[in-house]
Formats: structure tokens, C-alpha cells, sequence
């Protein structure tokens, strides 16, 4: 089935390697929102997620204008994220930035945005990672898409009575 963008809706694991190794190192259990974090979760993973993502956004009729007008330095940008994803998962601490600041300078951007970045993310997400991973990943990105959402549209005068989350299913 495809949807209003183009995209596959059922799981994408076509680049998805089972028989890949993984190295979680010599870290603790780690939950995230009580549940054990899969020990499949590794800094190569979030690095593989990060750069499939943002080579998405790139690339992207809708938000790859937003992000390239907006980000001067991609490389820094990338470690940036996989710091942030690395220190939301694995708690290496290795973000301590603000991630919503920056976005709320972006003038008219909507559901329709935040919908295309979750679907290009749920696309990565899928391609990369197997299905425990990519549904924490997934989780925590509905989280943080609507937290923007909602301060965005606060930051803009805007209501936000109206603004509801963006379900994995409806994408």
C-alpha cells in the first residue's frame, strides 16, 4: 500500500541485515520508558539512522529547502544528532543542546511538515533498524514532533487546542 507521499506504509526492511553483529559494549540495562533497550541498539545504528534520514531530508521536495536554507555546517549537524540520539538511547550524555530553539525561528511550518518528517523518518527508521528499535524509535519521534508542534505554534501566537499527535498509523 502507498501513501499520499509516495511511500511504502507496511514495514521497509529491505536494507535491514539480521545476521548483522552488534555491539553493545560493556553497557548497563538501559530502560527507556520502562522497558529494557535492545541490546541491538548501538552508536552504528543511530549513526545509520541519523545519515539515512537526513540524506531523505535532503533530498526532499517539502523539507529539503526548510533543512538545507537552515543548515550551514551538515557535518556538524549529523554528529549533533547522533549525539542526541546517542545520549536519548544509549545515556553516553554526549548532547546537552537545546534541541527545540532553532525550531522555533522556522516562519510556517505545519502538520503537513511534521508529518512528512515523521514519515521520511519512519521510512529510515524501518529500513535500518529491526522492529523493537525502530518502534522505540519511532515512539520517541511522535514525542518530539508533537512537543514542536505544540511550541511552535505557542512560540508563533498560534492555538494549540487543535493540535494532535501524529500517529504512526496515519502516516
Amino acid at each position: 500500500m502507498i501513501n499520499a507521499h509516495g511511500m511504502a506504509k507496511e514495514r521497509m526492511n529491505e536494507n535491514y541485515d539480521p545476521n548483522r553483529t552488534y555491539d553493545p559494549g560493556n553497557r548497563k540495562t538501559i530502560l527507556v520508558h520502562g522497558v529494557p533497550l535492545p541490546e541491538m541498539l548501538d552508536e552504528q545504528m543511530i549513526h545509520d539512522v541519523v545519515h539515512g534520514f537526513y540524506d531523505k531530508i535532503r533530498a526532499d521536495e517539502l523539507l529539503g529547502p526548510i533543512f538545507n536554507g537552515a543548515i550551514d555546517n551538515w557535518p556538524h549537524h549529523l554528529r549533533m544528532m547522533c549525539d542526541f540520539w546517542s545520549s536519548g538511547f544509549l545515556r553516553t550524555g554526549r548532547y546537552d543542546g537545546q534541541p527545540l530553539q532553532p525550531h522555533l525561528i522556522i516562519p510556517d511550518i505545519g502538520e503537513e511538515h511534521f508529518r512528512r518528517w515523521l514519515t521520511l523518518f519512519r521510512a529510515t527508521v524501518h529500513d535500518v533498524c529491526p522492529e523493537p528499535v525502530a518502534d522505540l524509535f519511532m515512539n520517541r519521534s511522535i514525542r518530539i514532533a508533537h512537543s514542536f508542534r505544540l511550541a511552535h505554534a505557542f512560540h508563533h501566537g498560534e492555538s494549540t487546542l487543535g493540535i494532535c499527535p501524529i500517529l504512526e498509523d496515519s502516516l
